[in-house]
């Protein structure tokens, strides 16, 4: 195919989840009220923890940058999703495609790594009860910091290479939002230093933070096993319940989609497991937390009772 005929690219078609003209109206009630849960759920956390003065500690810190992430991570694709299924419009912009491209892998990158901040806090605060303060309280803003301009940078790096390829003519991607993997597909031209740097990313970016919170729990584990009361135990191991649960979800989640995928080829049904990560996870984090952890649902009474 000449050059010509694969460099202008003005726009993508997004399939979606499902094209039956009859499921649009409840796909868009659905995620809809997702993506309103998600927000509200989110913003409540974020403005609990600041309104507590009790709460401004390292582990609400992180608590609080995680329900801002999730409520960017949902942002990025579910608006555009809505505005299509409204419209009855498939179209998104080769610009906003990849615009939408580096925030999704920034923000699902950030998701990871302040996780991990959150196994690390955990860590500390269980097996270093009596430094908690002295280590995590310098520590805790440059540890954000640090997590936001690896994710961007990262994401950067992944999304400009895309700028690099020539597309065929068939512009359609089985799926929700611009996935990276779903584009490259549609690329005519050599993807190997794409998919290089995707597997670098994952092993170092995805793996790297889930070795820290297993390693960081293996430890919890451990000096949790040294405490010789029941309800010590009980009342250490309850301060990681709702991280744990978190982690489970995001990682279960996650992983089963990218496992999944790379046993079937069929790419909408890896689109509708997406799902799973992408939007009901960012949805479910507040409810986790707020039914399991006292401290914020006090929290939450006392805003909601102003």
């Amino acid at each position: 195919m000449e050059p010509g005929n694969v460099t202008q690219i003005s726009e993508f078609l997004l399939l979606g989840l499902s094209e039956e003209a009859e499921l649009q109206p409840l796909l868009f009630g659905l995620f809809l009220s997702m993506y309103l849960i998600t927000l509200l759920g989110n913003l409540l956390i974020i403005l609990a923890i600041s309104s507590d003065s009790h709460l401004h500690t390292p582990m609400y810190f992180f608590l609080s940058n995680l329900s801002l992430v999730d409520i960017c991570f949902t942002s990025t694709t579910i608006p555009k999703m809505l505005v299509n299924i409204q419209t009855h419009s498939k179209v998104i912009t080769y610009a906003g495609c990849i615009t939408q491209m580096y925030f999704y892998i920034h923000f699902a990158g950030l998701d990871d790594f302040i996780l991990t901040l959150m196994a690390y806090d955990r860590f500390v605060a269980i097996c270093h009860p009596l430094h908690y303060m002295v280590i995590m309280n310098p520590l805790c803003g440059l540890l954000v910091l640090v997590s936001w301009i690896i994710s961007i940078l990262n994401s950067l790096l992944e999304s400009l290479m895309v700028l690099d390829l020539s597309f065929c003519s068939d512009l359609e991607i089985p799926h929700f939002f611009c996935e990276l993997k779903q584009v490259l597909q549609l690329a005519c031209s050599d993807t190997f230093p794409n998919d290089i740097a995707i597997y670098f990313s994952a092993g170092l970016l995805g793996g790297g933070p889930l070795t820290g919170i297993l390693y960081s729990y293996s430890k919890i584990v451990s000096s949790i096993r040294t405490i010789s009361s029941a309800q010590g135990k009980y009342k250490a191991f309850s301060t990681c319940a709702s991280h744990l649960s978190v982690v489970s979800l995001f990682y279960g989640t996650s992983l089963g989609v990218y496992l999944g995928s790379a046993s079937t080829h069929h790419s909408q049904s890896s689109a509708v497991a997406s799902v799973m990560y992408s939007v009901v996870t960012p949805m479910l984090n507040p409810f986790i937390y707020s039914l399991r952890n006292k401290d914020i649902k006090r929290a939450l009474e006392r805003f909601l009772g102003r």
